[in-house]
């Protein structure tokens, strides 16, 4: 099984969470299954993400995409994302 893990900052959780909501399709159509929308218990601005990836190569190339800069950007991501490509 492949996973892709994202650790990033937020502005505000819920403006974030609603423009997540509605880029659903674009995870959708790269292979991404949500598994996990974590916050961290001391800092609720800060979130960690767990995805199922049926192809890492798919998931790499959306990880790059423009459409992925932009929801991010309107989404109020605030610092560069940590990501990992993992598998078992």
């Amino acid at each position: 099984m492949n996973y892709v893990v994202i650790r990033h900052q937020v502005a505000n959780f819920k403006d974030w969470k609603e423009v997540y909501d509605n880029h659903a399709p674009a995870r959708t159509a790269a292979g991404l299954k949500e598994e996990h929308v974590l916050t961290n218990v001391d800092h609720k601005n800060e979130v960690v993400l767990v995805f199922s990836a049926s192809d890492l190569n798919k998931a790499k190339e959306f990880g790059n995409s423009a459409d992925l800069r932009q929801a991010m950007q309107v989404a109020g991501v605030t610092d560069a994302p940590d990501v990992y490509f993992l598998t078992d």
